[in-house]
Parts: structure tokens; sequence; C-alpha cells
């Protein structure tokens, strides 16, 4: 049985950090593509970042740029998403996501809220 798992969220002042964590089970963690998406209240669905199988490449929205830091650890099945300078524009709900070829699983999300 696939499991995605985030945990991680929360509220968080402007400026502030967060550390996401998505934990996973029921799949070859190491061979798949993971990723992050955001999602907030009224608009689309966003890509944040990417990380390959392996850890060697990643890539990251514009918006997110040197802010945010994607990582993962094979060996504990687990990616990660760390969140610095937040933004009021960055409260949404994060879903993890694991891509292999034309399979995708995707966890239930963690709300991230930056508010004063």
């Amino acid at each position: 049985q696939v499991q995605l798992v985030e945990s991680g969220g929360g509220l968080v002042q402007p400026g502030g950090s967060l550390r996401l964590s998505c934990a996973t089970s029921g799949f070859t963690f190491s061979s798949y593509v993971m990723s992050w998406y955001r999602q907030a209240p009224g608009k689309e669905r966003e890509l944040v970042a990417t990380i390959t199988s392996t850890g060697a490449m990643t890539n990251y929205a514009d918006s997110v740029k040197g802010r945010f830091a994607i990582s993962r650890i094979n060996a504990k099945n687990t990616v990660y998403l760390q969140m610095n300078s937040l933004k009021p524009e960055d409260s949404a709900v994060y879903y993890c996501t694991a891509r292999l070829d034309f399979i995708r699983y995707w966890g239930p999300g963690t709300q991230v809220t930056v508010s004063s």
C-alpha cells in the first residue's frame, strides 16, 4: 500500500522558517523523482521544487528560488522542504508527490499559513 504523509506545516510569521517532511512507504522510494507542489485557495496548483531520484539535481519555481531547499534521504524514504524567509504569499496546502515514468503518487497535503 503506497503512502505519502506530509508533516511540519503550521502557522508562522513572515520571515520565519518551516521544514516540511514527507514520509513514504509502499514503493521503491529511491527510484522516484520527488516534488513538492502547493495550492492556495482560488489558485492553480504550483510546482514548487523537484529532486531527482539520487538527489543529484534539484529545480525550483522562481517564486521560491533562494529561499526553499528540497532534499531527500533515500535510506529513510523521506523527502524534505526547508522553507526560509517565508512570505504571506507562500501560504497554501503543500503536497509531496512521487513520480516514475507515468506513475504518480500524492500525499494528502499539509497546511502552511504565513501570517502575523
